[in-house]
């Protein structure tokens, strides 16, 4: 029986992606600034020693990745670190986090499924494991209402994704073929023309005409709307329960092998940050806005924000069954092999911390580890 998910239905999405190793960010040859906590003690918050000094966690700085922006904002995932500092980097897209954590430059990273199935099967099981949930929803197509009536009115028209084989291509080119259509999952030709856009981008190239809309996370949907584009599509409503996994927690399986304890504690600041967000809604989405002011120089306008983190759901549950279809989605397009995806997921430390605050347990949809 899944866990209850903390409706906070707030964010923006994170861009992940799959099979390129590109769009890395600027600091420390693969993300944007490292920071690290003063604390120097390798004392846990119950006063017992964790096996290591540091942390590193990779995020990017999107409102789908709430729980990283917020529990690091606020300390939550510290206490329960105590003095093992956390070093967190952000990230622009998901190939640049898979590099980082493949090189040991960060340990633990939030992340969404496509890149985390990329990086799993490329390293044949042995790289990572996906060890929580963190956030569903927040994707949408927007449209230029004047160019676009109707869902037909796409063919032939310019729609971005943020990134070749990421999680919204992905999830549009599945889309299109399921409408009978023809697109080149690689050059994105074809029936539609899938043109492949970064985020920060994207709102320029919508106003200045390049595009006729966008199948895009949050907050660049509501960037969009407010330069006049219309929603013409909310991706939840393509999925039963309107539920699906947009934001994963992975580990490197070596930093898990050698640090189990560390790994748990993140994990228990991770839901303790999820239950204080559903707990405080308006307080969590300050606190996400401030964390971004402080990544970026500056908050989201609320015209943005409120929309944006209305429409993401905050979760300890992964949905694998969702994760296992965007894997079929990804070889159906032709952007993925078959995938051996056994053993991706380890939810026994998040389980045991749920079960501890009575909650019910998550389910790996059959790809746990035996």
């Amino acid at each position: 029986m899944p866990a209850p998910r903390s409706t906070v239905r707030r964010g923006l999405a994170a861009v992940a992606a799959l099979p390129l190793l590109a769009l890395a960010a600027t600091a420390c040859g693969y993300g944007s600034e490292a920071k690290d906590d003063d604390t120097r003690a390798n004392v846990s918050a119950k006063g017992k020693k964790l096996s290591s000094d540091t942390v590193k966690i990779g995020y990017f700085p999107n409102l789908t990745h709430a729980t990283a922006l917020v529990g690091i904002q606020e300390g939550t995932i510290q206490k329960e670190l105590g003095g093992t500092r956390v070093e967190s980097t952000t990230f622009n897209a998901g190939p640049s986090e898979i590099e980082a954590l493949n090189a040991g430059s960060i340990d633990i990273g939030f992340i969404g499924p496509s890149p985390s199935i990329n990086g799993y099967s490329k390293s044949q099981g042995k790289g990572l494991r996906i060890i929580s949930g963190s956030a569903s929803g927040g994707v949408k197509l927007v449209v230029n209402p004047d160019r676009i009536k109707t869902l037909d009115d796409l063919k032939g028209k310019k729609i971005a994704t943020p990134q070749v084989g990421n999680t919204q291509d992905v999830a549009f080119l599945n889309w299109i073929s399921e409408k009978g259509w023809k697109v080149d999952a690689q050059s994105g030709k074809g029936d539609v023309s899938v043109v492949r856009s970064d985020n920060k981008v994207t709102p320029d190239a919508y106003r200045s005409g390049d595009l006729d809309g966008a199948w895009v996370p949050e907050p660049t949907a509501s960037k969009l709307v407010s330069e006049g584009a219309k929603v013409l599509l909310d991706e939840k409503d393509l999925w039963p329960d309107k539920k699906f996994v947009i934001t994963n927690i992975i580990v490197s399986q070596k930093f898990l092998d050698e640090h189990p304890d560390v790994v748990e504690a993140v994990l228990k600041g991770s839901v303790a940050t999820n239950k204080w967000i559903n707990a405080n809604p308006e307080k969590a989405k300050a606190s996400a806005n401030r964390a971004l002011e402080n990544l970026s120089g500056k908050p989201l306008p609320q015209e943005i924000l409120d929309p944006a983190w209305e429409s993401i759901e905050i979760t300890d549950d992964p949905l694998a069954q969702t994760l296992k279809t965007q894997a079929g989605h990804s070889v159906k397009s032709g952007l993925l092999k078959e995938p051996n995806l056994q053993g991706i997921y380890e939810l026994g430390p998040l389980n045991k911390i749920l079960k501890a605050e009575g909650l019910p347990e998550v389910a790996d949809a059959g790809l746990g580890v035996k």
